[in-house]
């Protein structure tokens, strides 16, 4: 049996203790699953991914991630978890006065790698989204959809055990957000637990995937 990423039983969500989002959660995330996660706006998606690196605490119930039950009770925990994780958010979060190169190689300068690595590390994920030749441009010197293909090889540059993407589509047109896809889906096929937020599924999924879906505060999984 595949080793279990995430886990969630009877699980509580909620940013105000009046107003629950999210109610009796019950789901487990595998090591190597593609999984989508859709629903209305509003329905607690960004929620649900946010209980994923600690940003939200479950109000009742059980959620563990990445080996480490929330919520954690130390902030070294959340660390070393989020040290696991890799992150994409719609806005892309690229520092603007930094080149495209440099902003891929941020998570390995914080980590402590040797210059060495951080260079050939760099050099393969240019490579993997295609973005070469875009290495010493400033973000704003990007489109959209490369600024979120630099993004996702920001959030791989570390080697994460699991990708979470929240909307990571949602700015972008329908091109860009084919080829955003497909690099999730490659990202994916090299073995790696991949989470996606969406208000819009894919129109074409060339790979095995889970697809989850909100409704009502509740969570169904699609077969």
């Amino acid at each position: 049996m595949a080793n279990e990423i995430a886990i969630a039983k009877d699980l509580f969500l909620a940013y105000d203790s009046r107003e629950v989002i999210l109610q009796n959660l019950s789901f487990s995330i595998c090591e190597g699953d593609l999984v989508f996660v859709s629903g209305a706006s509003g329905s607690g998606k960004s929620t649900l991914i946010k209980a994923f690196y600690g940003a939200v605490a479950p109000t009742k119930g059980y959620l563990r991630v990445g080996g480490v039950t929330m919520p954690a009770n130390a902030g070294s925990a959340i660390d070393r978890l989020r040290r696991k994780l890799g992150i994409v958010f719609q806005d892309y979060r690229l520092i603007d006065e930094w080149t495209i190169e440099r902003n891929i190689a941020l998570p390995l300068y914080i980590a402590g790698y040797d210059q060495r690595r951080i260079k050939d590390q760099v050099e393969k994920l240019l490579k993997h989204v295609r973005l070469t030749h875009r290495r010493d441009r400033l973000p704003r010197e990007l489109s959209g959809g490369e600024q979120q293909r630099a993004a996702v090889a920001r959030a791989l540059s570390h080697n994460p055990t699991l990708l979470l993407a929240d909307e990571p589509t949602g700015n972008l047109d329908d091109y860009s957000a084919r080829l955003v896809h497909e690099l999730f889906m490659a990202v994916n096929q090299l073995g790696k637990t991949v989470v996606i937020v969406t208000h819009r599924m894919p129109s074409a999924i060339n790979a095995n995937y889970r697809h989850f879906y909100i409704e009502g505060g509740r969570l169904f999984e699609v077969n």
